[in-house]
């Protein structure tokens, strides 16, 4: 059998059932176990309105756009099993990916699944994305930092012929203010990459013309809404939200399979681009050439060439190996602070970085640097995960995402390596605090007042600010003493009860709410009449006293006795009775 298989499968024209032959033989030659998805009739296309003309749904990654439609050859790169990683080496021209577009998929597989493990990103299913959207990069046509060296734009989204999407980003991107077209390696639309757009190579800025950013906000866009990529619907499901067209999907599955049994980097500028877009109009089958309109003229006999003198033919020159740059740092180190701090619930001012450098000294772009969070600590990074991968951008450097404390104090490292490499990792000392009050402020002014075996009718309520804002979740402990100039615990007068009943005389671990507000629970008497003083103290140095006053109960008046009827009409004493 030929060793391409269908070179181009037009959209909308090829046969279903000549299709799901193809995909079939090329499932069963390279993919067992794959299934083959099925089709909705001649077109191959999913049911999407008026055909592939019509607006899609909403999610559609590329608005839709045209796409390579070439299928990789019958002959697999590798045996299965073989090693899927291998460097700079020779072998069928189709395997190969150039060298900077290989590196940016791999590195959004290793960051995402650091950070989404459940959706088992294969970094594959990108590479089989990437050559059918672009030609992985037209070849690998990108510099030093990834970016494309020339803007790779699908067709103008105008309704004729695909979508109709209006401009969404004023020409921004795809330089066109009327309506919108897809860019980049991994064809984003604007509007879509306005929501997914990311900043994979630490450069400030996410740009769809980023290799690195593309693959990334690519692999974060296929795992949306909980998609398990290890599962063959799923899989499906996320393919067809880049374009709705079955086609599409047993394209970039065919792909998909093809890198999975092996491939290799080539390096930048000499990838091998496929040959057929869905968009194209002419039909002529791979391998053949149209019929001439008129029989041939009858060739003439042919006659010895004349002997030329020979000129010795100069070499060709020879492209350097591209290499990972990671293979060109030879030490990484704290660039900023070395130390963090903050208190719990608090966001770190600082910001773990880190520099990656060669042997003279200057600073390596592109190199991945894994972070990690190392001790018994719920901090975690603001995407809520304990280990992220982040690239360096042009001046070596890479910043770690901001760090958020929990609740547990005490200390903790951060942690940063060069991922791949033995070099010796850095570390940044952290540290939570506990939360504080530089200020604590009663809230109303009442003189607080009982009478011993009593409780006082009113509550306690303070406020805890930190330097004038308000300070939620700061703990609070309540002593009642001798007096506010002599703060010994008191062993008799007002008391709080604990759950059982018993008396207790310092409160502690209770915590401010969130407008920084806190209401002491109900306090006893006592037995001891007196002034008492409840003092309150927060960390951070913020403190209140509260004066409270138990008086003993008012005597009962004394009954005066009342005088008979015969004492009070006489004026004399009633005769006793004799016995």
């Amino acid at each position: 059998m030929a060793a391409h298989l269908g070179r181009r499968l037009r959209r909308g024209a090829t046969s279903g059932a000549v299709v799901a032959a193809a995909v079939a033989a090329l499932a069963a030659s390279q993919a067992p176990g794959t299934t083959t998805p099925p089709t909705d009739g001649a077109s191959g296309d999913l049911p999407i309105g008026a055909g592939d003309a019509s607006t899609p749904p909403d999610g559609s990654a590329s608005g839709d756009s045209s796409y390579y439609t070439e299928l990789p050859p019958l002959n697999t790169p590798n045996k299965p099993g073989a090693p899927t990683t291998s460097p700079l080496v020779t072998g069928p021209g189709e395997a190969g990916i150039p060298a900077t577009v290989y590196a940016a998929y791999k590195r959004a597989e290793e960051s995402i699944r650091s950070t989404d493990p459940g959706c088992n990103l294969p970094w594959q299913l990108l590479a089989g994305i990437g050559k059918v959207e672009s030609g992985q990069a037209g070849g690998g046509n990108v510099d030093a930092n990834g970016t494309t060296k020339s803007p790779i734009l699908g067709p103008v989204l105008n309704g004729v012929g695909f979508a109709n999407i209006s401009d969404t980003d004023g020409g921004l991107y795809d330089g066109d203010t009327t309506h919108d077209r897809a860019i980049g390696p991994m064809q984003f639309i604007p509007s879509t990459w306005k929501t997914w757009g990311q900043d994979a190579n630490g450069d400030g800025k996410k740009d769809p013309s980023n290799i690195y950013d593309a693959a990334q906000a690519a692999g974060l866009y296929l795992c949306a809404n909980g998609r398990n990529l290890a599962l063959q619907a799923d899989l499906d499901q996320a393919i067809l939200s880049y374009n709705h067209s079955n086609e599409y999907l047993r394209t970039v599955l065919s792909w998909f399979e093809y890198y999975k049994r092996g491939t290799h980097q080539v390096p930048d500028g000499t990838g091998q681009l496929p040959g057929h877009r869905s968009d194209d109009r002419v039909t002529t089958p791979a391998g053949t050439r149209p019929l001439p309109t008129t029989p041939a003229s009858p060739s003439p006999k042919p006659t010895a060439p004349k002997p030329t003198p020979s000129k010795p033919v100069p070499p060709k020159p020879t492209t350097p190996p591209v290499t990972d740059p990671a293979s060109r740092v030879t030490r990484i180190s704290r660039d900023g602070a070395t130390t963090l701090t903050t208190r719990a619930g608090s966001g770190f001012v600082a910001r773990p970085t880190v520099l990656a450098v060669d042997a003279a000294g200057k600073p390596v772009a592109g190199v991945q640097v894994r972070f990690r969070i190392v001790g018994d600590t719920d901090a975690r990074f603001a995407i809520g995960t304990r280990e992220i991968a982040i690239v360096t951008g042009s001046n070596g450097k890479a910043v770690a995402p901001a760090l958020k404390a929990g609740e547990r104090t005490g200390a903790f490292t951060v942690s940063a390596a060069v991922a791949g490499r033995d070099l010796n990792a850095v570390e940044f000392a952290a540290t939570v605090t506990e939360r504080s009050a530089d200020t604590l402020t009663r809230l109303d002014t009442k003189e607080l007042a009982a009478v011993t075996g009593g409780s006082f009718a009113d509550r306690v309520t303070v406020k805890a600010t930190d330097g004038g804002t308000d300070a939620a979740g700061v703990a609070l402990t309540a002593t009642f003493v001798t007096s506010a100039e002599d703060p010994k615990p008191a062993t008799d007068g007002p008391f709080f009860k604990d759950a059982d009943g018993n008396a207790v005389r310092t409160l502690t671990g209770v915590k401010t709410r969130a407008d920084g507000t806190y209401t002491l629970p109900e306090i006893f008497a006592g037995d001891t009449a007196g002034t008492f003083t409840l003092l309150l103290t927060a960390p951070g140095g913020g403190t209140v006293t509260v004066a409270l006053t138990v008086d003993a109960p008012a005597p009962e008046p004394t009954p005066t006795p009342t005088p008979s009827p015969s004492e009070s009409e006489t004026g004399t004493p009633s005769p006793t009775p004799s016995s």
